[in-house]
């Protein structure tokens, strides 16, 4: 790594505890909602889905710097999902798909009876979204456009964030969740994929915007698209999904990316998730800068000891989640400060460390764990237990 990119993620890194990370959508997706949840004209309907659109993402961006946030996002609120919104923007798709469900909704009939009643009206697309039926090409630069040209706007205009970031879904979890009824190989639907996706994540960094990848593919479907694979199948398949998306960020400088792994964002019991130790080491094969990975979820609290076994390679930074994303439970300040204390003595640099949340707060519209106050109150504790932990870690606030 040169000494300029040293820098570049010197400066980024001192602001850690300074810094509270939003990850993924902040809270109800309305807009998104209504875009793609109702049947309308476009044309006739067009000024009032931007500015309905514009609202959301304004009203997510003032609750962030309200909270205290310094490295914010649109809160995805002209997307449906994170992400089930790419066959609107890509040709090549059609029909349903048949997604294999995790394997605790197949063992646990109640959980699923469960979710049934808790969230009655999730999207559609969430399950039974559609296949690759043909070649998939991105064939609308606009909507893109529209989102990071939007969030921008709005964000000058509120003097908002001292970093932006705006999330695209990986290569991997858009092969597991549109799945291929076209190509001859899920390889070659992999590589086709990442080719066409890439060009979004150019338009997000173009637009000034650091890019999350998003790529539970990478933990979650352990339990879901590869559970009949043991732990060493799985982390090859882990590597060929890193590897595409090292193809799509060609170009890309690795200090504009970050990589979000994640179990999958619902309440259930996460017995067969695999472990972070298992995977990890085909983590680091990413070109990113940095790693978001949660550790509040409490099947995973402890895995901290991971980073010990393999340690953070110098160029990346670690985006330890210290607040849970699916409990309507705030966080003490102190217990945040702790996390982040730990995850300190884990990478053994307090200047490689941000504060973070363990995933989104809106991962598919009307399916959101977390009422919206909640979430506010969960950003706040978010930023108190960073300022807590900057006291003890540096001698005083920065």
């Amino acid at each position: 790594m040169s000494d300029v990119e040293k820098n570049r993620f010197s400066a980024r890194a001192k602001r850690y505890a300074r810094v509270g990370v939003n990850v993924g959508g902040v809270a109800a997706r309305v807009a998104g909602a209504r875009f793609f949840g109702m049947d309308l004209d476009r044309a006739k309907n067009a000024a009032e889905l931007a500015a309905e659109m514009d609202g959301a993402v304004a009203h997510v961006v003032k609750a962030q710097m309200q909270a205290g946030i310094d490295i914010g996002n649109d809160g995805e609120q002209r997307r449906v999902g994170f992400q089930t919104y790419v066959p609107h923007r890509m040709s090549g798709y059609g029909g349903v798909s048949r997604r294999r469900r995790g394997r605790e909704f197949e063992e646990f009939p109640e959980l699923v009876a469960y979710l049934m009643r808790r969230f009655p009206n999730s999207a559609k697309s969430q399950q039974g979204a559609p296949e690759a039926q043909g070649a998939i090409r991105y064939r609308d630069a606009g909507p893109i456009t529209e989102e990071t040209a939007g969030f921008n706007r709005i964000a000058d205009g509120l003097g908002a964030f001292s970093e932006r970031f705006m999330t695209a879904p990986s290569p991997g979890i858009i092969s597991t969740t549109m799945l291929n009824a076209y190509y001859a190989s899920h390889d070659a639907y992999l590589d086709a994929i990442a080719r066409e996706i890439g060009k979004e994540y150019k338009a997000v960094v173009d637009a000034g915007l650091v890019l999350q990848v998003d790529a539970p593919d990478l933990a979650m479907d352990r339990t879901m698209m590869y559970r009949d694979l043991t732990d060493s199948q799985f982390v090859e398949r882990c590597e060929r999904h890193v590897a595409a998306i090292n193809d799509a960020l060609k170009g890309i400088p690795r200090d504009r990316v970050r990589l979000h792994v994640c179990y999958g964002n619902w309440e259930g019991p996460h017995i067969h998730d695999v472990a972070l130790e298992t995977i990890l080491p085909a983590l680091y094969r990413a070109s990113v800068g940095a790693l978001s990975i949660e550790f509040s979820n409490p099947r995973h609290a402890h895995e901290y000891a991971a980073l010990r076994k393999h340690p953070l390679p110098d160029h990346m930074l670690l985006l330890a989640g210290t607040i849970e994303t699916t409990s309507n439970i705030v966080e003490h300040p102190e217990v945040v400060a702790r996390r982040i204390e730990e995850a300190v003595a884990a990478v053994g640099d307090r200047e490689r460390v941000v504060a973070s949340t363990d995933c989104g707060f809106g991962t598919f519209t009307n399916r959101e764990w977390v009422i919206e106050p909640v979430v506010w109150l969960k950003l706040q504790a978010l930023r108190a237990g960073a300022d807590l932990a900057s006291a003890r870690l540096w001698g005083k606030k920065n």
